[in-house]
């Protein structure tokens, strides 16, 4: 017998992948040698405030705040994301997205202490 689920969350693997985009361009900041169009989008588009809106979105959607803090760790340590943390000014953007959601879920974030 054939029983059919309901699926709550149709498209939850792109809202995780839509997550981490965002996390990891607003970390990574404008680039340098960006184009008139490119630092127009960035002035519309690359606020906190929208960056939130869209993982907030994105959460809505199935990502869980576990999901967005286990990435935020992994940007935050992942040999993979150095290019992205070597920007300037990246680890204090980091730190702020995960401020806005370590105040949502503050069991989940993991930060290491040295006594």
């Amino acid at each position: 017998m054939n029983i059919l689920l309901q699926n709550s969350f149709p498209m939850r693997q792109w809202h995780i992948e839509h997550m981490e985009k965002t996390i990891v361009k607003y970390v990574g900041g404008l680039a340098i040698n960006a184009t008139s169009w490119e630092k127009k989008q960035h002035k519309k588009y690359g606020s906190f405030a929208n960056v939130c809106r869209q993982i907030d979105y994105d959460m809505k959607h199935g990502v869980t705040e576990d999901q967005v803090m286990m990435f935020i760790q992994s940007v935050r340590r992942n040999s993979s994301y150095a290019k992205v943390r070597k920007n300037e000014g990246a680890l204090v953007r980091l730190e702020e997205v995960a401020g806005h959601y370590a105040a949502i879920a503050p069991a989940q974030l993991v930060v290491s202490k040295t006594y």
